[in-house]
């Protein structure tokens, strides 16, 4: 149970301090009075990031200053209508002063902050808040009409109009600390717990979760009739925020973790992850934080985790910087990575997502991605480890779950809306990428047997000639009903492997019946093959037909000798307006597996959704 005496004492003694901050401020006793209560509550019910702060008061003093500034409407200083003349005037002269002199004034006097330490909290250079502070000094005493050596004496006599201001018991604060805790995370907290009770696969949540919508601590606003004022330090991420080692512990019983770097991410290229292309998602973002962990056991080097988490200017920056984020990792471009599964994540955030990866370079491991936004705040959580990519319903929800506590950790910080609950795993089809979305791409093809260098695939072309099909079907897609054909090749360059190896799509589209038709008549050649081609053996792998969709798959077998024969891979599919054809030529000792294959065509299925429709002109 967490002990009440530290924070009652904190109570006691800072509360009249941060009033008249606030009120000097502001000049709105009212709202002042709130917003130091506001600050309280808001302490205790992160008491324990509070403590771990190191400075109590400077951690609660932010929060009431934000609170007083939005409650005294944000828009002109309030002067109060005291019968004081004294006050009156200091409060005038507060009021003529810009946001930043102000709160550095304000700062300077009223509070034991160094300059280094003013600074930081006015998001300035020391430099920059060395003449803030000399302008603020020079303006406030020629408003005031006061000596340089006064401006304590006039700031200090504001605590006149505080004296008969009544405070509500410390019991109060805390029990509405607590139920605000309890109304945002009791509930979702639970339900993960219950989770890893239930499944035993759920992480934990570290002992602290944070509430839906708390912006204590966002950057207070300039006045807007201030036109010459500048912006408002942007808030910043704290390490605090982050994932700690223990909350990966069911991730992976096996292993012990441990933080091995947190930082901003400033140095070398900043590709920490892998499938990363940039530094950062958000090249404009405000804050950047990177946390990787390892096992504390330095020869398990096989295992490796890691978070990444960016804070952009807006909502609408953050949609784009999770659009960004989650296609590094749906279309990762590392060598030799194949992506497995795509899920999106709901009940996580304000928007969420996981897919899973595994790299067959040796040795062949896994990787789970999840990417989440809650308001401004877009965060990444990658584990990886040995294994072929193939993972347990229970594995897949604790990953699930890692995500749920990343954002839970941030929630209540800077920049940040919606926390989460128990997250819900729905299948969803993979995310588009690549130059002609609708095609399989790098990320989709899976290894082959004698083969460790990487696929190359050639770059999507029309469709003139179309080397996917077999000479079973000869399907041609630059006839009608086809239209928006393209084509491209995979190969493996860097092997001697004959030209006839490689792998190849071709997509077209075609109203929905006509495409029906399309793959119907694939499907009747490669049916009557056998008897219009001696010496060639066809095998139905796989078929499968509905009114929105088919997919068939065969191997072909041909006879070119008496000691020499053939074999082709070959799969045609449809999805509403939208027909593919995927055919593989194998070498000796370069060969896909049948069930390898299968998946790659289903694939190939499902991003067919994302290929532009047909034109008017052909459906009918």
């Amino acid at each position: 149970m967490v002990d009440t005496a530290d924070f009652d004492e904190l109570y006691a003694d800072a509360r009249e301090r941060l009033l008249h901050q606030c009120y000097a401020l502001t000049g709105d006793l009212p709202a002042s009075q709130a917003a130091v209560k506001d600050g309280f509550v808001a302490a205790w019910h992160h008491w324990r990031k509070v403590v771990r702060s190191g400075d109590a008061e400077r951690w609660v003093r932010p929060v009431a200053w934000a609170h007083a500034h939005r409650r005294s409407n944000a828009r002109v200083f309030h002067r109060d209508r005291t019968e004081d003349p004294e006050i009156a005037a200091t409060l005038d002269a507060l009021g003529k002063l810009t946001f930043t002199q102000r709160r550095v004034l304000l700062l300077s006097t009223l509070t034991r902050s160094s300059m280094e330490e003013l600074a930081r909290e006015a998001g300035l250079t020391r430099e920059a808040a060395e003449r803030e502070l000399q302008a603020a000094t020079a303006a406030f005493t020629l408003h005031r009409d006061a000596e340089p050596g006064m401006v304590r004496f006039h700031l200090d006599a504001l605590r006149h109009r505080l004296t008969d201001v009544t405070w509500p018991r410390v019991t109060i604060l805390r029990r509405q600390g607590t139920a605000k805790r309890r109304g945002y995370t009791v509930a979702g907290v639970a339900a993960v717990v219950a989770l890893v009770i239930g499944s035993g696969a759920a992480v934990g949540y570290d002992g602290h979760a944070h509430p839906t919508l708390a912006h204590e601590r966002e950057a207070l606003v300039p006045t807007p009739v201030q036109v010459s004022e500048p912006p408002p330090p942007p808030p910043e991420l704290d390490p605090d925020d982050l994932l700690a080692s223990s909350q990966l512990g069911r991730i992976s019983p096996e292993v012990t973790w441990r933080v091995t770097n947190t930082s901003k991410n400033l140095h070398g290229d900043g590709l920490v992850l892998p499938c990363q292309q940039a530094r950062f998602a958000d090249p404009k973002a405000t804050g950047a934080m990177v946390r990787t962990f390892g096992p504390a056991r330095r020869k398990r080097t096989d295992w490796a985790a890691y978070q990444l988490t960016e804070l952009s200017r807006g909502t609408p920056a953050a949609k784009r910087t999770f659009d960004t984020s989650l296609a590094w990792y749906a279309g990762c471009g590392a060598d030799r990575v194949q992506l497995l599964q795509t899920r999106s994540v709901e009940g996580v955030g304000d928007e969420a997502a996981m897919v899973v990866l595994r790299s067959w370079a040796r040795p062949a491991s896994t990787m789970v991605v999840g990417v989440a936004r809650t308001g401004q705040v877009t965060t990444t959580t990658m584990t990886s480890g040995p294994g072929d990519g193939r993972l347990s319903p229970g594995a897949l929800q604790a990953r699930a779950s890692l995500l749920a506590a990343a954002v839970n950790d941030l929630c209540g910080s800077p920049g940040t809306d919606t926390c989460a609950g128990p997250p819900q795993l729905r299948v969803r089809p993979p995310y588009p990428v690549g130059l002609v979305p609708g095609m399989l791409s790098g990320v989709d093809l899976p290894p082959v047997t004698g083969v460790d260098s990487p696929w190359v695939g050639t770059d999507p072309q029309k469709a003139l000639v179309n080397t996917a099909a077999t000479q079973c079907d000869l399907t041609d897609f630059n006839r009608k009903p086809m239209t928006s054909a393209w084509t491209r090749t995979f190969l493996f360059p860097q092997e001697k492997l004959p030209d006839t190896f490689g792998l190849t799509e071709t997509v077209g589209t075609a109203a929905p019946r006509p495409g029906a038709a399309f793959v119907d008549g694939v499907r009747k050649r490669m049916s009557t093959c056998e008897d219009r081609n001696l010496g060639t053996q066809v095998t139905k792998v796989a078929d499968r037909s509905s009114r929105t969709g088919d997919l068939a798959v065969w191997t072909v077998t041909v006879e070119v000798s008496d000691q020499r024969t053939v074999t082709y891979q070959m799969g045609v599919v449809r999805s509403g307006s939208a027909v593919a054809q995927v055919g593989f030529t194998p070498t000796q000792g370069v060969r896909m597996s049948g069930g390898d294959f299968l998946a790659l065509v289903e694939r190939a299925q499902q991003r067919l959704a994302d290929l532009p429709k047909p034109k008017k002109s052909d459906q009918g």
